[in-house]
């Protein structure tokens, strides 16, 4: 016959039973933060806060990776550059979210190719120009600005009108998602986007860096007077090596009104950070907000009035 615990036993079992489930879950906790906060994948988030002004109860939010939230810039950067609304951005980034996950693939179905996947026996291009994020974005606006009213037709409608495709309504799911990433890169949300990155210490290149800004923005981005490399200044976080890019703002579309430059240095300031991954920048300055590839879990840091102040976007290039 077995025999059964006495009820004291049973009780202390329990106890212990807990306190080791209470122990495994904190060793888990310890685990997944040290995951995260140290060793896990790089990623970036934009976020629309809630509340009373904002017209939404809480805050949304939407994760990519460094490539998608890099190739998502340089389609709003086509866009702005072009003089296309931020209407014309979110229809574009929604179409390339559903096209590719914003991913720039040389395949797809028969010959479809890129961010939106043209075809180029369709005539958007040749193979070489579809791969080119740049060109492929120019020739999504440059199709959608045909549409009459685009702006004013529900999302779906709009992109369908440019892409033609077997699925029309499947580009409304990704509507939210655009319009918040749209509202981050064209400037309008302020410390919205933020990345975290694999860089190791090193060099960057600031050519590297000028040209990318030149091809997403055009030339006029940065005139010759503030488009070298400057050593970086002491900052209050800490500068390593590297250099310095100060970037104007003062080209602001849509006027000279501080709103308009506020915008424009936003839109500025996070493409840089999105594109941090892959051009190895260290540190993100405007305005008194600071966004550094060291303590990029922490996003865009408060630090007092930045020494360009709202006239300039400082990028430091390198660790």
């Amino acid at each position: 016959m077995a025999s059964t615990a006495s009820p004291v036993r049973r009780g202390r079992l329990v106890r212990v039973a807990a306190a080791f489930a209470v122990l495994l879950a904190l060793v888990a906790y310890v685990v997944m933060q040290y995951v995260s906060k140290g060793t896990g994948a790089p990623g970036c988030v934009v976020r629309s806060a809630g509340g009373p002004d904002s017209g939404q109860d809480s805050e949304t939010s939407f994760e990519l990776t460094p490539e998608m939230a890099a190739n998502a810039a340089t389609i709003s950067a086509v866009g702005t550059t072009r003089g296309m609304p931020e209407r014309a951005v979110t229809i574009a980034l929604a179409t390339a979210l559903q096209e590719s996950t914003l991913l720039n693939i040389s395949y797809g179905d028969r010959d479809s190719l890129g961010l939106f996947q043209q075809r180029p026996s369709m005539g958007w291009g040749t193979p070489r120009q579809i791969l080119d994020p740049v060109y492929s974005a120019g020739k999504f606006y440059e199709h959608l600005d045909e549409v009459p009213d685009y702006a004013k037709l529900p999302l779906t409608d709009a992109a369908q009108l440019v892409q033609r495709s077997g699925y029309p309504q499947a580009y409304a799911k990704h509507e939210p998602d655009a319009a918040l990433l749209a509202a981050a890169l064209t400037g309008r949300a302020s410390a919205a986007l933020t990345c975290t990155t694999g860089q190791q210490p090193g060099a960057g290149d600031p050519a590297k860096v000028r040209a990318a800004l030149t091809r997403a923005f055009g030339n006029g981005v940065l005139p010759p007077a503030t488009g070298s490399g400057r050593a970086a200044a002491p900052h209050a976080r800490g500068a390593g090596a590297g250099s310095e890019l100060r970037v104007p703002v003062t080209r602001a579309t849509g006027g000279d009104s501080g709103a308009a430059k506020a915008r424009r240095g936003w839109e500025l300031a996070h493409w840089a950070v999105a594109q941090a991954d892959e051009l190895r920048i260290a540190e993100v300055s405007y305005g008194d907000r600071v966004w550094s590839a060291d303590e990029a879990y922490d996003g865009w840091q408060q630090v007092g009035q930045g020494p360009g102040g709202t006239g300039e976007v400082r990028i430091r290039v390198g660790r």
